[in-house]
């Protein structure tokens, strides 16, 4: 995977880790850019390549009633605002084949949820955008399955390719991540840890999903500790009001002190290789 090839992708031969890094969803502009300016300033300081993350609609929800976005168009056009505004590249994720065009023409990687990876066709339209497709690993699946999903991005003339863990089923409500999947995914792509969702508690009988936030910074620092090239953190400034994913987003304000530290442990990393 060659950093280089993605557009506006700052302090790339830092040998740090990188973040993927929003709200989990778009849920207006003000917000959008009132995070990425935080986040911006956060990792230029650290130097630590940054894709700005925001789902421009969320189509896996607990409830009929759940948010869902804004508009798909009005949410990807603020996903471009932010890259323009402060010149980083937008990941978001698709959910269906129409969207893959579609949202290319906005940001810069695609991402696959982790309930659709095994969707073959919807795989191989986000590759055949020509974008970064960044696969989510399935709750479901081994490390070793992400093989297959890898190939289909591959397989399709696209080599621009991510494996991101989310934690596996543990049970109903729970989520586990195996540490030992690691240095196996790194054998197909570059993996990244989104830290966040692996605290998630799903399938609560309020039908809202709920989290363990304060086990961030172990979950973090476990990860850059295991190998990986990438950390994935929602966040945002008022978590307990945000519309998706309140209950294991990190307050915004906690995350300079987090991306301070795991830019420590990771140096140490990089030493002892």
């Amino acid at each position: 995977m060659d950093l280089s090839l993605i557009p506006q992708l700052k302090h790339i031969d830092s040998n740090n880790f990188f973040l993927l890094s929003g709200p989990c969803a778009i849920e207006g502009e003000d917000m959008a850019l009132h995070i990425a300016e935080k986040i911006v300033s956060v990792t230029d300081r650290l130097k630590i390549p940054y894709v700005f993350k925001g789902s421009f609609k969320k189509a896996n929800r607990s409830r009929v009633d759940s948010f869902t976005g804004i508009g798909d168009e009005k949410a990807l056009i603020i996903l471009r605002k932010v890259s323009e505004t402060f010149e980083i590249p937008t990941i978001t994720d698709i959910h269906q084949e129409s969207d893959a065009n579609m949202a290319a023409e906005y940001v810069d990687v695609l991402q696959i949820p982790a309930f659709l990876v095994r969707q073959t066709d919807l795989v191989v339209a986000a590759a055949k955008t020509g974008k970064v497709v960044n696969l989510k690993k399935g709750q479901f699946m081994s490390p070793e399955s992400m093989k297959h999903a890898v190939t289909k991005v591959t397989d399709s003339g696209n080599d621009q390719v991510w494996i991101t863990d989310r934690g596996t089923m543990f049970g109903y409500q729970d989520m586990v991540v195996d540490f030992r999947g690691i240095p196996t995914m790194k054998h197909y792509a570059p993996v990244v840890l989104d830290v966040t969702h692996s605290l998630q508690q799903p399938n609560q009988t309020s039908g809202v999903t709920g989290g363990r936030p304060e086990l961030i910074n172990t979950i973090a620092r476990a990860g850059i500790a295991t190998g990986v090239d990438g950390i994935f953190i929602e966040t945002h400034f008022d978590p307990s009001n945000a519309k998706s994913d309140g209950a294991n987003m990190l307050p915004l304000d906690q995350l300079e002190k987090l991306l301070t530290n795991l830019t420590l442990l990771r140096k140490t990393v990089n030493e002892l290789k």
